[in-house]
């Protein structure tokens, strides 16, 4: 039986190539900001109020126009199949039967149609948003986007945090470049007429700048999120271009190591846009109270990458929803005992820094003293 999201990488790993276990669990760099992001919500307390019962809590989000079950989404990982047979066929089906958000990653090895065919075959809906990298040829963006569409999905999550790829140290000593023979990036098959069975490379962009954000913005109208905007000043200038939505994010310490965490910049995000778009934050979630942390301080909704991850290598399609019901069920739990009937009772007075000192236990992560909301942690 799993009891934390922890417990299910436990159990991955037991099972996993090693390369696949480090390809998952990898930064950049020296990974300074992979441990980061976890350790952000743990220097923070939680404050909580008494004696406002409710016998149910509401734990259900709207975006866009669409509604989710919890305020928890799954971030865009790629190479589903690495881990499980089924690959996102199964996250997907698993993701419909909770109710909560998928983002397709662009290196799907499942085609968004297919992952949209099977959630339908299932019997369920709810919202699949996409995730591009614009590319250099902005004819097969397009053809990206319209792939997207015509797969039902509901929004466009554009990661603008890889101009190059990051530096993965353990993939390099592993030698992990490439995927197995038999798996390859669905989404990037037969981008153009006359390329049957022609698959594509992601390419990454150096010359990405805010004229590509008002090119995309043209042709589509779909939400467009922005993936990897960390500083407040691109969080203005992202509002100022039309972008409907923000996922802060620093790609879990895959790209540029010793970034902040995203909680750590959340308050500085949300000053910035001034409530004119949602903004999701993702980075280090784990438990559900880190969800209600991120929401109290004004998140929209979390989203969770890594965990997904390790749920379907260590069980298929049913480990990712024991993994979402364990979320559910702590999430829950969190909001009953800080004496909220739903997420809208969610408030900054609920998170507190300590003041008196460093939390008794192991020693704290370098940089923990960071200013958080104008407070010192």
């Amino acid at each position: 039986m799993r009891y934390t999201v922890h417990d299910f990488e436990i159990a991955a790993r037991a099972e996993l190539d090693p390369v696949y276990a480090d390809f998952i669990a990898g930064g950049a760099r020296d990974e300074i900001t992979v441990r980061a992001n976890e350790a952000a919500f743990g220097r923070l307390q939680l404050l909580p109020r008494v004696l406002r019962g409710s016998a149910e809590r509401e734990l259900g989000i709207s975006l866009f126009g669409h509604r989710a079950s919890l305020p928890i989404l799954i971030s865009p990982t790629a190479f589903h199949k690495l881990v499980d047979p089924e690959g996102e066929l199964a996250t997907a089906r698993a993701a419909a039967a909770a109710g909560v958000i998928m983002i397709v990653s662009m290196a799907s090895t499942v085609a968004v149609g297919q992952v949209a065919d099977a959630v339908r075959a299932a019997g369920d809906d709810v919202p699949r948003w996409f995730q591009l990298y614009i590319q250099p040829d902005l004819e097969i963006t397009e053809a990206l986007v319209r792939r997207a569409t015509d797969a039902g999905c509901s929004a466009l999550v554009v990661t603008v945090d890889s101009p190059v790829l990051g530096a993965g140290e353990r993939n390099r000593r592993n030698g992990f470049h490439d995927l197995p023979p038999g798996l390859r990036c669905e989404n990037l098959v037969d981008l153009r007429d006359g390329e049957r069975g022609h698959v594509r490379q992601i390419a990454m962009s150096p010359e990405l700048n805010w004229e590509h954000v008002d090119w995309l913005r043209g042709i589509t109208s779909l939400p467009i999120l922005l993936k990897g905007v960390l500083h407040p000043e691109d969080a203005r200038l992202a509002v100022r271009h039309g972008v409907d939505g923000l996922l802060l994010s620093n790609h879990g310490g895959r790209q540029l190591d010793t970034v902040p965490a995203t909680l750590e910049l959340l308050p500085e995000i949300l000053a910035a846009v001034e409530g004119r778009v949602p903004v999701v934050l993702d980075g280090g979630v784990r438990r559900g109270t880190d969800v209600v942390k991120a929401l109290a301080l004004g998140a929209s909704a979390v989203g969770i990458g890594r965990p997904v991850m390790w749920a379907l290598a260590e069980g298929g399609e049913k480990g990712v929803r024991r993994l979402l019901e364990l979320l559910r069920d702590e999430l829950d739990d969190t909001l009953a005992l800080c004496g909220a009937s739903g997420l809208a009772d969610l408030t900054p007075d609920l998170v507190r820094v300590p003041t008196w000192g460093p939390v008794p236990g192991p020693a704290p992560t370098p940089g923990a003293d960071r200013r958080f909301g104008g407070v010192v942690a």
